[in-house]
C-alpha cells in the first residue's frame, strides 16, 4: 500500500535547504541523477568502476560522502582529513582546501509521489579554495524518496547538493563485499582499458551498459523537464479552485409533463449532483476502479507521472494521471486538456494544491461531476440516467461498479482499436473489470465478501446516447428559439451580444444550467408532428416533396403554445414562425381568405351587422388599376349585389370584404389583428419583404398605406403563430393571452445541487375584443364547417379556410384555420422549394385550403380533442346596422324551370341540378354548396388572390388580388 499522504512515511513529501539556507525546491522525480552529474565527467578511466571514486582510495584527501537513509533525513559529509565514519577510504582535496563542512539536510514539506528506490546518490563536489573537487558517494538503502537536497560547502561555503536517483545498492566499501571485493557488487568487473573478463561478466556488463544508456538518455529528458517545475509552482498560484470554476451544465427542456424532453441544449449533457446524492458504495466503486488509495495518499503520484512521460517519451502508448485527484484536474481544467510534458507537471501541482484545499467527499463530487462515462454522458447523474434509467441516487452496488468500471475507457478507441468497456460494445471485458471493481471493494472493507457473492452484473438499457434529445436539430427544436426571445423577455439573458451584465441567451441555456418546463402538451405535440410532418399517415405523404407544411395549437384560455410544428429541425427554417437571417426578418405567409376572420371582427365592432347586404360583383377600384374579384367565380349565379355579410364570409367572396374595410378603414381591420394577437405583418411590394411590429406602429400610420383595403382578404403575409394566436382571442370571448411557451423555469446551483425557481409563466389576459363582437365572429365562422359537412364528429368547430396565388393559374398558399372553446389551431401548406413555389398534389390539382390543409387540421384535432368534452359555441346575436351595407335587395322572381332536369345534372359552378331553389339568384348556402369557378389573375409582381378554386384580381402595382 501507498502511503502519499503519511509524513513520517518513506514516501512522504521533504523539503531540503539549498545553498544559504534557502528552500530548495520541490522534490522533482524529473531531476538528473548522480550518474549524469558533470563530476562523473572528471572520474578517470582506470578508477571509473561504475560509480565508485576515481581517486581509488588515495590517502590525505577529505571525505565528501553523504549518508541519506530511507526517510532521507540528512546527508551528512566527512569533515577534510577524516575519514568515514564506517571506515571508508577518503578522497583528498586540494592542498590549499580548507575545512569544508557538509551540513544535514532537514525534512521539509515537499511533495514527493510515488516509489524512487534509492541505492547510491552522487553529492556534487564541493568546490574548495584551491579549485580540487571531492568525489563524494552516498551511501544508502532503499529509500522512497524523489529527490533530497544535502547542503554542504567547500572552504568557500558552496552547497552542494545530494541527487537522490535509483542506482546500484552498495555497502560499505569498508566492508566485505566492496567493489575491489569479488564477491561484491559489481564483482570481477574490470576497469576500462583491463579486459580478461569471462563470457558472464562481459554478458553483463553489455547489458548495463545498455540499461546505463537508457538512463542516461532519460536523465537528460528529467533534467530538462525539471525546468518547468518552477513556472508550474508559479503557474498553480493563480489556477482558480472548483469552488471558483463553473462547469458547463446542461439546460434540459421539458414538455408540459415535465417528463417527456423537447431538447436538450449545451456543449456537454451535465447536471450536478452533491456528494450526499451519490451512494457512498458507488464512491467506493469509483475509487477501487480507479484509485484504490484515493483516501489515504495526498492526490499526488509523482512516480506515475514520470512513468508516464518516460513511457512517453520512448515511444509508448499515451498515459495520462494516475490518481483520480488528477484525473478530476486534467477534466476540469481547459488549460490541461493538451498531452505534453509540461501539462503533467501542471497537473500534478494542481492535485497538490486541490488536495490542500479540498476534502476527499470534496474531490470526489468535483470529479464525478466532471468525468466522461460514454454515450453522451457527463457526470455521474446523467450516466446512471443513460446506462439505468434512474438517479444516481437510486443506483444499486452492482450497478455503481458497472459506471465505475466504464471510467477507464468509456468508448472504443480508435488508434488501439481496443472496444472499451461500455458493456454494449464489449460485453465479456466489461464484466471482468466490474469484477475487478467489486473485488477491490471486498479487498479494501468496502464491501464484505458475503454482499458481494449475492451480486450479479445487472441489465444495461440499450444503447441510446444522452445527446439524442441534444440541440434544436429536432422537429420540436423550433421552441427553443421562442424559449430564448421569452428567457430574454425576463431579463435573464440577451438576444444580442453578451454585454457587462447580462449573458448571451444562446450561452445562457447552453452552459446555464437550467430546467425549463415549456406549455407542449406531448400528446398533441406528437399528434401535430404525425398530422404535418411527411411521414407515413400523415396527409402528406406521398405529395410532391416541395410541399410543406405548419401547424401551431394555443390553448385560448391561458396563451399556452400545446403543439409547435414548423419543420423538422429547429437548425433550420421556422414555417410556422419567425427567421432571421442577415438581419432580414422573414417566416409570414399571405393569409387569404382565413384573414377575414379579422374584417368581419372590425366591421361587428364598427356597427356593421351580419345581416347587412353588400354588392359582390367585380370591379377595379376608381383611379387605379386594381381589379377586386371573387376568385374567378360568377356571383351573378348566387347573390349578385345582395350579398350579406355572413353569407359573404360563409361563400368567402372578397368584394363585399373589400367593401367593408373602404368604408371603416383599412387601420380598423390592421387594429383588430392586432388586438386578437397578430403581431408582425409583412408588405409584399419589395424583395426581401419588409416586416412591420403592429404592436409597436400605430395603425392609422400603417393604413392604408402601406397595407391597403386588399388587407381585407389578406394578401399580406403574417406567421402561423399568429394566426393560431388571434383565433385562440375569438374562442376566448375576446380575451387576449399571449402565445408562450415556458411554463416555469428553474436553475441549479453548482454548488449545493439544488434547482431554485427563476421564473415562471405571468398571466395576463386582457379583454382586447369585445365578447359580443368575437362571439358573433365565431357564430358566423361555425356555419363554415356545418356547409361543408363538418370536420370533428359530435363537436362544433369554427373554421376558415384561405387560399393565395403564386400567378394567375397556380397556388402558392393554402390555410385552414379554427377552434372549438378549448383549441385553436392554424394550419398552413405552401412550397419549401423557392424555385417551385407552385404547390399541387401528386394528381397534379391546385392545393386550396379546403384540401390538404383541412385534412390536417381534422386529423390533428380529432386526436387532439380526443377525450374532452364537446362544448357548444355561440349563437348569433344578429347585432349592429343591417343598412350599412352598399348592396341593393335582389327582385324576387319565380325560378325558370330547367328543361329536362335529369339526376345527375347540374349548372356550371358545382350547384346540383334538379334542385331549383340552388339556381335562383339568392341560394340558401346552408342547401347549396358555393359555386366553383375558374382561376383569377392579378399583378405581375406579387402573388395575387385565390380562393379554395381560383385567385382574385390584380392591379399590377403591389395592391391587387383577392383571397379565398
Amino acid at each position: 500500500m501507498n502511503s502519499y499522504g503519511d509524513p513520517s512515511s518513506a514516501r512522504g513529501r521533504a523539503q531540503y535547504p539549498g545553498a544559504n539556507g534557502d528552500h530548495g525546491p520541490a522534490d522533482d522525480p524529473y531531476q538528473r541523477p548522480s550518474w549524469d552529474d558533470p563530476g562523473a565527467a572528471r572520474r578517470s578511466s582506470d578508477g571509473d568502476r561504475g560509480g565508485w571514486p576515481a581517486n581509488n582510495n588515495r590517502a590525505g584527501g577529505a571525505s565528501a560522502r553523504a549518508s541519506v537513509s530511507g526517510r532521507a533525513p540528512s546527508g551528512r559529509a566527512t569533515p577534510p582529513g577524516r575519514g568515514s565514519a564506517d571506515g571508508g577510504w577518503a578522497a583528498p582535496v586540494s592542498p590549499a582546501s580548507g575545512s569544508a563542512s557538509v551540513g544535514s539536510a532537514s525534512p521539509g514539506r515537499a511533495r514527493v509521489g510515488g516509489r524512487a528506490g534509492v541505492g547510491s546518490a552522487s553529492v556534487p563536489d564541493a568546490p574548495g579554495s584551491g579549485g580540487g573537487y571531492g568525489a563524494g558517494r552516498a551511501s544508502a538503502g532503499r529509500a522512497s524518496v524523489g529527490t533530497a537536497s544535502v547542503s554542504g560547502g567547500g572552504a568557500n561555503g558552496a552547497a552542494g547538493r545530494a541527487r537522490v536517483g535509483r542506482a546500484v545498492v552498495p555497502v560499505s566499501p569498508a566492508g566485505p563485499g566492496g567493489p575491489d571485493d569479488p564477491d561484491g557488487p559489481g564483482g570481477r568487473r574490470g576497469r576500462r582499458g583491463t579486459g580478461d573478463l569471462d563470457p558472464a561478466a562481459k554478458k553483463r556488463a553489455r547489458k548495463r551498459k545498455r540499461v546505463n544508456m537508457l538512463i542516461a538518455a532519460f536523465a537528460v529528458f528529467i533534467m530538462l523537464a525539471g525546468g518547468g517545475v518552477v513556472a508550474a509552482t508559479w503557474y498553480s498560484t493563480s489556477v482558480p479552485m472548483p469552488d471558483q470554476l463553473p462547469l458547463p451544465l446542461a439546460t434540459t427542456v421539458y414538455a408540459a409533463d415535465k417528463k417527456n424532453i423537447v431538447a436538450k441544449l449545451g456543449d456537454e449533457n451535465r447536471q450536478i449532483v452533491t456528494i450526499k446524492q451519490i451512494p457512498d458504495h458507488v464512491q467506493k466503486a469509483v475509487a477501487s476502479a480507479e484509485d484504490r488509495n484515493f483516501y489515504t495518499h495526498d492526490g499526488v503520484d509523482y512516480v506515475g507521472i514520470a512513468r508516464a512521460a518516460w513511457n512517453n517519451f520512448t515511444g509508448g502508448s499515451k498515459q495520462g494521471a494516475s490518481t483520480i485527484t488528477q484525473q478530476y484536474a486534467r477534466n476540469a481544467y481547459e488549460n490541461l486538456q493538451d498531452d505534453s510534458y509540461q501539462r503533467k507537471v501542471k497537473e500534478a501541482i494542481l492535485a497538490s494544491k486541490l488536495n490542500d484545499q479540498f476534502d476527499k467527499d470534496e474531490i470526489m463530487q468535483h470529479y464525478l461531476n466532471t468525468i466522461y462515462f460514454g454515450r453522451g454522458a457527463y457526470g455521474i447523474e446523467i450516466a446512471a440516467q443513460t446506462y439505468f434509467a434512474k438517479s444516481a441516487s437510486k443506483l444499486t452496488e452492482a450497478e455503481g461498479a458497472v459506471l465505475a468500471a466504464v471510467i477507464k475507457q468509456p468508448q472504443v478507441d480508435t488508434a488501439t482499436g481496443h472496444k472499451g468497456f461500455d458493456p454494449a460494445d464489449n460485453p465479456e471485458e466489461a464484466k471482468a473489470r466490474w469484477e475487478y471493481v467489486l473485488n477491490g471493494m471486498v479487498e479494501k472493507k468496502w464491501l464484505s465478501p458475503e454482499k458481494r457473492a449475492q451480486l450479479t452484473y445487472p441489465e444495461i438499457q440499450k444503447r441510446k446516447s444522452a445527446n439524442e434529445a441534444f440541440g434544436v436539430k429536432t422537429p420540436r427544436g423550433n421552441v427553443i428559439n421562442y424559449v430564448k426571445a421569452e428567457l430574454a423577455e425576463r431579463g435573464l439573458c440577451t438576444l444580442g451580444p453578451a454585454t457587462a451584465d447580462k449573458v448571451d441567451c444562446s450561452s445562457a441555456l447552453r452552459d446555464g444550467g437550467y430546467k425549463i418546463q415549456t406549455t407542449i402538451n406531448w400528446k398533441m405535440q406528437m399528434e401535430a408532428e404525425k398530422a404535418a410532418q411527411r411521414k407515413k399517415g400523415s396527409p402528406l405523404d406521398g405529395q410532391p416533396d416541395n410541399l410543406m407544411a405548419a401547424l401551431v395549437s394555443v390553448e385560448p384560455k391561458s396563451g399556452k403554445v400545446l403543439a409547435y410544428y414548423g419543420g423538422d429541425s429547429g437548425a433550420d427554417y421556422d414555417y410556422a414562425g419567425l427567421n432571421t437571417n442577415a438581419g432580414v426578418l422573414s417566416g409570414g405567409h399571405p393569409p387569404g381568405s382565413s384573414f377575414k376572420v379579422y374584417t368581419l371582427a372590425a366591421a361587428i365592432n364598427e356597427g356593421i351587422s351580419i345581416d347587412s347586404i353588400w354588392d359582390a360583383r367585380p370591379f377595379t377600384v376608381k383611379n387605379t388599376k386594381i381589379k377586386v374579384q371573387n376568385a374567378g367565380r360568377d356571383v351573378r349565379e348566387t347573390c349578385d349585389q345582395a350579398c350579406t355579410l355572413k353569407e359573404s364570409t360563409v361563400r368567402s367572396y372578397n368584394v363585399p370584404f373589400y367593401h367593408v374595410t373602404e368604408k371603416i378603414g383599412a387601420d380598423k381591420v390592421l387594429s383588430m389583428a392586432r388586438q386578437a394577437g397578430v403581431r408582425t405583418m409583412w408588405e409584399t411590394k419589395d424583395i426581401p419583404p419588409k416586416w412591420h411590429d403592429l404592436t409597436k406602429e400605430k395603425p392609422e400610420d400603417l393604413a392604408p398605406e402601406p397595407f391597403f383595403n386588399v388587407v381585407a382578404y389578406g394578401q399580406y403575409p403574417i406567421t402561423v403563430l399568429d394566426h393560431a394566436n388571434g383565433l385562440a382571442t375569438l374562442a376566448n370571448g375576446g380575451v387576449y393571452n399571449k402565445a408562450h411557451f415556458i411554463e416555469l423555469i428553474e436553475q441549479q446551483d453548482p454548488e449545493t445541487g439544488q434547482w431554485k425557481k427563476i421564473g415562471g409563466a405571468k398571466a395576463d389576459p386582457k379583454q382586447r375584443i369585445p365578447k359580443n363582437v368575437a362571439d358573433e365572429v365565431t357564430a358566423v365562422l361555425k356555419e363554415i364547417p356545418k356547409a361543408n359537412n363538418g370536420n370533428l364528429e359530435g363537436r362544433e368547430e369554427a373554421g376558415k379556410t384561405g387560399t393565395w396565388e403564386y400567378d394567375q393559374k397556380d397556388n402558392a398558399h393554402a390555410w385552414m384555420v379554427g377552434y372549438t372553446p378549448q383549441v385553436a389551431t392554424a394550419v398552413w401548406v405552401g412550397s419549401k422549394d423557392p424555385k417551385k413555389p407552385q404547390i399541387k398534389t401528386k394528381g397534379g390539382q391546385d392545393v386550396g385550403g379546403s384540401g390538404l390543409p383541412a385534412d390536417i387540421w381534422q386529423q390533428y384535432m380529432s386526436k387532439a380533442l380526443a377525450g374532452k368534452e364537446a362544448m357548444p359555441l355561440p349563437d348569433a346575436k344578429k347585432m349592429g346596422d343591417k343598412e350599412a351595407g352598399n348592396g341593393k335587395e335582389p327582385v324576387q322572381t319565380p325560378p325558370p324551370v330547367p328543361p329536362n332536369p335529369g339526376p345527375g345534372g347540374g349548372n356550371p359552378g358545382g350547384n346540383p341540378g334538379g334542385n331549383p331553389i340552388c339556381q335562383g339568384p339568392n341560394p340558401p348556402p346552408l342547401i347549396c354548396p358555393p359555386a366553383g369557378g375558374g382561376p383569377g389573375g392579378g399583378g405581375p409582381d406579387l402573388p395575387p388572390g385565390d380562393d379554395d378554386d381560383g385567385g382574385g384580381g390584380g392591379n399590377g402595382n403591389g395592391r391587387g388580388g383577392g383571397g379565398g
